[in-house]
């Protein structure tokens, strides 16, 4: 039987599926590394101690005084320092420094890990077309991701003392999106049973997985407003459980408060979290009423499980105002989240396929009638 998006004979196949699977897990941890780097560099106030993008030649850190003193003079220039840090020594600016230096190395280093691998694959030979086109899409948003990272620095550099919201927002989602498209393609790379759910459980599913990338959305705004450091309290937000209208809606136009207005955009992240914590416990009864079986109500209840530890971890990372680790922890719970919802997403929409990606599916099926 030929694998889902590998052609060739079933048993040159199955080494190579293992080897693509293997390489696409190792990119997909790199990401993950690369995300809670870049949540720690956010949190250490770290993302504009680098003033300039140089793709290839700053993976090379500064290795002199002259060029740390370099570095620093170029860093004294912006807002931030001026307005933030003035005064401080060259040590306290070589730890933000590091920080941002990891983080943009391993984004880097993501991109050598995805291409050389994947450049031998195709000289291999035997994927689908479909596989290779989606796998080329993935090594061009990870590109984009580049160049949207450094726009994003760069609206940090003349007149804000941080990153625009906006783009911090853009720039996360992204990297959310290059993963799931890893994890999405990683799931069809492996051959699973038939799953029969009703039509209302896989509706359910994929309304938690956009609420899941909702939620992320708010989550980055509140991260690029810093608005986990104001209303830290809890079930109230600035007084009561639901704010004044006026205080929530002052901006004009009346849609940009959840974008801009501190308190919006906090108090929107809450409502989302507690409408995925009632919604994923709905999903798990629907599924029980329907009886769509043992994998699927496992999968249901580790992302209620997953989406209640979340909700925990955000009010105490709320009420301790953002701790680093707490911060981190919340950051870290959210792709475990999101990752349980893609693979939950993915097997309900499984009519029993061995892989969409199966290039010759008439193949495919004499195969299934000698076999048997």
């Amino acid at each position: 039987m030929t694998n889902p998006g590998i052609q060739g004979e079933s048993g040159a196949a199955m080494p190579r599926q293992r080897g693509l699977r293997i390489w696409l897990l190792i990119v997909a941890a790199m990401v993950v590394g690369t995300l809670i780097v870049g949540g720690a560099t956010r949190l250490t106030e770290s993302g504009l101690s680098i003033t300039e993008w140089k793709p290839v030649t700053g993976m090379v850190p500064p290795l002199t005084d002259a060029h740390w003193a370099q570095e620093f003079e170029a860093y004294k220039k912006i807002p931030q320092y001026r307005q933030m840090n003035f005064g401080m020594s060259l040590d306290e600016f070589k730890t933000i420094f590091w920080w941002e230096w990891a983080h943009r190395l391993l984004a880097r280093s993501i991109g050598a890990v995805f291409l050389l691998p994947f450049l031998f694959f195709l000289w291999r030979g035997g994927m689908s077309s479909d596989l290779k086109r989606r796998l080329w899409i993935i090594f061009a948003l990870g590109g984009l991701q580049g160049a949207v990272g450094w726009w994003m620095v760069k609206s940090g550099l003349t007149e804000r003392v941080s990153v625009s919201q906006y783009r911090l927002a853009i720039h996360f989602m992204l990297a959310l999106l290059i993963f799931s498209a890893i994890v999405w393609t990683l799931r069809r790379l492996t051959q699973q049973p038939a799953v029969k759910a009703a039509a209302s459980v896989s509706l359910t599913a994929k309304v938690l997985l956009g609420l899941v990338f909702l939620q992320l959305y708010f989550g980055a705004l509140v991260a690029g407003l810093r608005a986990g450091h104001i209303y830290n309290t809890w079930p109230e937000i600035d007084g009561s459980f639901i704010p004044a209208t006026a205080s929530l809606f002052f901006e004009q136009p009346w849609w940009r408060n959840f974008f801009d207005n501190t308190l919006t955009v906090q108090f929107t992240h809450r409502m989302i979290a507690y409408a995925l914590f009632v919604l994923a416990l709905v999903h798990v009864a629907g599924i029980v009423r329907t009886k769509a079986g043992a994998a699927v109500l496992n999968g249901a209840l580790w992302l209620a499980a997953a989406i209640s530890v979340q909700v925990a971890l955000g009010i105490f990372t709320l009420l301790h105002v953002v701790p680093i680790s707490l911060g981190l922890a919340h950051q870290a719970t959210a792709i475990v989240v999101l990752t349980l919802a893609l693979i939950h997403v993915e097997r309900l929409g499984n009519p029993g396929r061995a892989g969409e990606l199966n290039p010759h599916p008439e193949e495919h099926r004499v195969a299934m009638r000698l076999e048997g």
